[in-house]
C-alpha cells in the first residue's frame, strides 16, 4: 500500500508514552521548569527597567560597534541567512506548515502546543507598543536594508526563534527515535536559535539589550510551555 504524507511520520516518531516517573522525580522536574521560568522572566524585567531608564544606551552602542567591527562577506551573508527565516512570509509559512503536518499526522495535542509557542511572538508585539524604543541608528552604526516597520525592544525574531523553534526542538527530541535522526535537526535549529541574537545586532536591526531581553522572555515562555506539556505526559 502506498504511504501518504500523513502516514510517514508514524514510522519515525515514537508516540508511546514515556515510562511513569516516580512522584519525586516528576515534582522535581516541575519545580525546575517553574524556577527556570521565574528566573528568566525576572531577568527580562531587569533588562526592561534598564532600557526604560536609558541606562543601557552606552553599553548597547559599544556592543553594536564592536560586533559590527568584524567585517567579512561570508559572515555578513550567514547573519543575513539566520535572520531571513524570521521575516515574513517565511515566519508565517514555516510554522503553519509544521503545525498542519503535526495535526494531520495525528499529533494534535502537540500541534496545539505549537500554536501556543507560535503565539509567543505576540508578546513581542505588545511590548514594542508599550516601550516604543527606536531602532539602532547614528554615526558608526551600519544598518542592513530590511523591511522594518515596528520598534526595537524586544527583538521579535529572537523571541520567535526561542519560543517556536525551541519548542519544536523539544518535541523532536522527545518524540523521534534514533540518536542521529534527532541530533541533525536539533543541531541546525539550536545553531539558528543561538545565532539569531548576534545576527540582529550585527545587521544593525536591534540593540544588544533587545536580543538579551528576548532570550530571557522567550526562555521563560518556553520553559512554561514545556512544563505544561510534560505535566500532561507524566500524568
Amino acid at each position: 500500500m502506498r504511504k501518504t504524507i500523513v502516514d510517514w511520520p508514524k514510522e519515525i516518531l515514537d508516540r508511546s508514552r514515556l515510562p511513569i516517573a516516580s512522584r519525586r522525580i516528576v515534582k522535581r522536574r516541575r519545580s525546575s521548569f517553574l524556577g527556570g521560568s521565574i528566573i528568566a522572566f525576572s531577568s527580562f524585567l531587569i533588562l526592561l527597567i534598564l532600557v526604560r531608564s536609558k541606562r543601557s544606551v552606552e553599553a548597547d552602542l559599544v556592543a553594536t560597534m564592536r560586533i559590527q567591527r568584524i567585517k567579512h562577506p561570508a559572515l555578513a551573508k550567514s547573519m543575513g541567512v539566520v535572520s531571513w527565516i524570521g521575516f515574513r512570509p517565511q515566519s508565517l509559512v514555516l510554522p503553519f506548515s509544521i503545525i498542519t503536518l503535526a495535526w494531520l499526522s495525528g499529533f494534535r495535542r502537540d500541534a496545539r502546543y505549537l500554536v501556543f509557542a507560535w503565539l509567543g511572538s505576540f508578546i513581542s508585539f505588545t511590548t514594542k507598543l508599550l516601550i516604543q524604543r527606536p531602532r539602532p541608528s547614528g554615526e558608526g552604526i551600519t544598518v542592513a536594508v530590511a523591511n522594518l516597520k515596528d520598534t526595537s525592544f524586544p527583538s521579535g525574531h529572537t523571541l520567535h526563534y526561542v519560543s517556536f523553534w525551541g519548542f519544536f526542538s523539544y518535541l523532536l527530541f522527545s518524540k523521534i527515535r534514533g540518536k542521529w535522526l534527532r541530533l541533525g535537526p536539533l543541531a541546525v535549529m539550536g545553531s539558528f536559535i543561538g545565532l539569531i541574537g548576534p545576527s540582529r545586532v550585527y545587521l544593525g536591526h536591534h540593540w544588544l539589550t533587545d536580543v538579551l531581553a528576548s532570550y530571557c522572555l522567550g526562555t521563560g515562555y518556553l520553559m512554561g510551555l514545556i512544563g505544561m506539556h510534560r505535566r500532561g505526559e507524566d500524568g
